[in-house]
């Protein structure tokens, strides 16, 4: 998972500054959800899966699909 997040922030040109910006925290934080250091909570896969416009399964490795899931209306 870990490697996801980082790879799509690097595929997005962001530092990990403003990936933590928009998650309101700190840049070490969030530093230490890409190192696996921290694990990441449900609500911030959440976020970055729309921010990324993926799924929480693919950040997990639990598909290979990066395409996001159809919204529930």
């Amino acid at each position: 998972m870990y490697p996801r997040i980082r790879d799509l922030r690097n595929d997005k040109d962001l530092n990990q500054t403003q990936v933590a910006k928009m998650l309101g925290m700190s840049q070490t934080g969030y530093s230490k959800y890409e190192t696996g250091e921290n694990d990441i909570p449900t609500e911030v896969l959440i976020k970055l899966a729309a921010f990324y416009s993926t799924s929480v399964d693919y950040l997990l490795g639990l598909t290979p699909c990066a395409d996001p899931y159809p919204k529930n209306l």
